[in-house]
């Protein structure tokens, strides 16, 4: 199926190369004003300025007329926790009491809460309800994501998970990456026994994992209360033994994860609340990416990520929604990028780069999707008639996408 989109105001993040943004390049959004874009069997295979295009193209039977419309790459949304069975505003209403993250999970609340309900799900109840919310994300311009397990923590239940992830992978038309999270907590059983709970990671569920293939991803939550630096390590390499590459849940509440992460080369270390210069500089100099989680920070009421220290220092930065029951209970990428602007500082060019591209190749899809290059999926989101580019993060409360294109078809079509 071939689509002639033509008098598009705005053509945002045209690239004809792409590649993981640091520093200053991610203020750099490169855009055509008064342009056109070419689909053909799904994918960008053209694009440029309307006083370019070839008029003997027009088809009436596929064009698509944007004029006043934006038209960017859809959201690359690198880090979620969509498959689960229950919410958790109880655990809300006891933040709001004073409650911290720790006590809640000292009393059994937290990701042991959604563990437990999770081990008595069904794997059709499961795969239901995140089919429900991957749709609905997609409804708001997400047009790839990564999905964790990490609310199983035993070798059946995890098992579970992700092949509810597998069959999302099979059935949807985003691309969909697949991450092993069995270090998110320990077990009840556990809880004094840390290295019995690794033992059962390394030699049971990784092998089980491998053996049917249901993970691109290995990721720890490395954490004071959780899994600490030395666990944290042994557990991504024992991944890497499978073919896993590293993901890891850093600096949030402590610090830590950014020094193992780099060490072992990790794709991305996420959330990074708490970071001092000599992290900021380790992870400047290396090839992984911060990926940062600005809705959890609100959620929980902690300082936001110091987006400004980490892109001045050089560092590669991705934005994601962190999309779970427990702290951020809402995938919503526009608000993510919006908020980064607000409370982050991050100029909107920097933040939509983060949250396209750079959320791109911090799940390995960077090929594939985050800007409009020849070759790429046509996944793209058609804002509203806006005044400007910037209007997109000012408008923060506002729904500005007026239709979400999956490789090349509009998906209410």
């Amino acid at each position: 199926m071939k689509s002639i989109i033509i008098n598009i105001k705005q053509l945002v993040n045209v690239r004809e190369e792409s590649k993981v943004l640091r520093g200053k390049e991610l203020a750099e959004l490169p855009v055509l004003n008064n342009a056109y874009l070419i689909t053909e069997d799904g994918l960008i295979s053209e694009y440029g300025l309307m006083k370019d295009f070839d008029t003997s193209k027009i088809d009436a039977k596929n064009i698509i007329d944007a004029s006043n419309q934006f038209v960017l790459p859809s959201w690359c949304d690198s880090h979620t926790h969509i498959v689960f069975t229950a919410s958790r505003e109880d655990e809300f209403v006891d933040k709001i009491k004073g409650l911290t993250y720790q006590e809640i999970a000292a009393k059994g609340g937290g990701i042991l809460n959604s563990a437990k309900k999770l081990q008595q799900a069904s794997e059709e109840d499961l795969f239901n309800s995140a089919w429900k919310r991957l749709n609905e994300l997609i409804q708001l311009g997400t047009g790839a994501i990564e999905i964790k397990s990490g609310y199983g923590l035993t070798k059946d239940a995890e098992l579970k998970m992700l092949r509810v992830i597998i069959q999302l992978k099979k059935k949807s038309l985003i691309p969909i990456r697949s991450t092993f999270l069995g270090a998110h907590s320990f077990p009840a059983e556990f809880i004094n026994d840390h290295q019995g709970y690794i033992n059962l990671i390394i030699n049971e569920m990784l092998p089980a994992i491998a053996k049917e293939n249901l993970a691109d991803y290995i990721d720890v939550f490395c954490e004071e209360g959780f899994f600490n630096a030395e666990e944290t390590e042994t557990i991504c390499r024992a991944g890497m033994q499978f073919g896993l590459f590293p993901k890891i849940h850093a600096n949030q509440f402590t610090g830590g994860g950014i020094t193992v992460g780099t060490k072992i080369n990790a794709i991305s270390v996420d959330h990074l609340e708490t970071v001092d210069e000599k992290e900021i500089e380790l992870l400047s100099k290396s090839d992984t990416i911060g990926t940062l989680l600005p809705t959890a920070a609100y959620f929980l009421r902690i300082p936001f990520q110091p987006a400004r220290k980490l892109i001045d220092a050089g560092c590669a930065i991705a934005l994601a929604s962190d999309f779970n029951p427990g702290t951020s209970p809402s995938g919503n990428m526009n608000i993510v990028v919006s908020m980064s602007c607000i409370q982050m500082k991050m100029l909107p060019e920097e933040a939509i780069n983060a949250a396209t591209i750079n959320g791109a190749y911090a799940m390995g899809l960077g090929d594939i999707v985050g800007s409009i290059t020849v070759g790429k999926k046509a996944n793209l989101i058609f804002t509203k008639p806006i005044p400007s580019l910037a209007y997109l993060t000012y408008a923060f409360g506002n729904n500005l996408i007026d239709k979400v294109m999956i490789n090349g078809k509009f998906i209410n079509d």
